[in-house]
């Protein structure tokens, strides 16, 4: 196939999916004029009517829908933020455990993977709210001194209040996608070729301090980018948190649908919203992939 035939098809095609594009936003626009709803934001304006559990930035009922959808948007990303967080460090230590010389630690890292990886995420996500949260006693215990203090109202982590809808999102996601990533470093690590675990450990550097400055740096490579998948997993994963009661952006865009009954407009923000958030992970996980594909080549 020639250079200008390969460049025809590609044409075709981009018009193909415009026109299909088309012909669905013009039966939208039709159906819409058909049942006398149009398609407008203007609701967007007006007051919420309702309250929002967790807010990090000041709301009242009588705010804008606009600023009600902002806080669920908020709330979303400060749990999928903290919850990458911790399910990078969990899967990388689970990752690295299953290809530890101690017996105990693989069997542990092997255990926890395949355990977490069978039970569906909904089930974890109620099984760590009306479970493990709420099942705790109302009277704050302090296992690590003033430090952490945990009840079935929240939980303390050095003078931070966490609410426990938060917190059960934050656990459940963090684990379940801590399993995955457990697999994706594991695969990377085992990409890493035999000799230069025999190299580090004939010149006498410990497992740790040979993982750290000579095997994980040649198995980035191989992680980051299925590592970013595992991120935009947990970004979509984290709309199931409207099922222990968390206000993030698709349990207030449900509420605010309910109100207005402008499920159209009301999803395509929906949608918006979360695309923004993937790019905005899919692009800093590029960054960084290339960054370490740089930094490897000048070495």
């Amino acid at each position: 196939m020639t250079r200008r035939q390969r460049w025809w098809i590609q044409v075709l095609l981009l018009a193909a999916v415009i026109a299909l594009a088309g012909l669905l936003i013009n039966n939208l626009t039709v159906n819409l004029i058909r049942t006398g709803l149009g398609l407008s934001f203007r609701w967007l304006s007006r007051p919420a009517g309702f309250a929002i559990s967790e807010h990090l930035l000041p709301f009242q009922p009588s705010d804008s829908m606009a600023w009600a959808l902002f806080m669920g948007w908020l709330n979303s990303l400060r749990v999928i933020a903290c919850g990458i967080v911790f399910a990078t460090v969990l899967g990388v230590v689970a990752g690295v455990a299953s290809r530890s010389n101690n017996p105990l630690f693989r069997a542990l890292a092997s255990f926890y993977v395949g355990l977490i990886r069978q039970i569906p995420l909904l089930l974890q996500l109620l099984f760590w709210y009306f479970v493990a949260f709420l099942g705790l006693p109302s009277e704050p215990l302090a296992p690590i001194g003033a430090l952490i203090k945990i009840s079935n109202q929240a939980i303390s982590l050095m003078g931070v209040n966490l609410s426990v809808e938060f917190s059960a999102v934050l656990v459940g996601l963090s684990v379940f996608t801590g399993a995955s990533i457990a697999e994706v470093v594991r695969g990377g690590l085992d990409a890493v070729p035999r000799g230069q675990w025999e190299a580090f450990r004939s010149l006498g550097i410990g497992e740790g301090q040979g993982l750290r400055q000579v095997v994980l740096p040649q198995a980035l490579p191989a992680i980051l980018p299925a590592l970013s998948s595992q991120y935009l997993n947990l970004a979509k994963n984290s709309t199931l948190s409207i099922a222990v009661g968390y206000a993030d952006l698709y349990a207030v865009s449900d509420t605010a649908i309910t109100q207005t009954g402008r499920a159209i407009e009301g999803f395509l923000i929906l949608l918006l919203s979360f695309l923004l958030l993937n790019l905005l992970i899919n692009g800093s996980m590029q960054i960084l992939n290339q960054s370490v594909l740089k930094k490897g080549q000048r070495i």
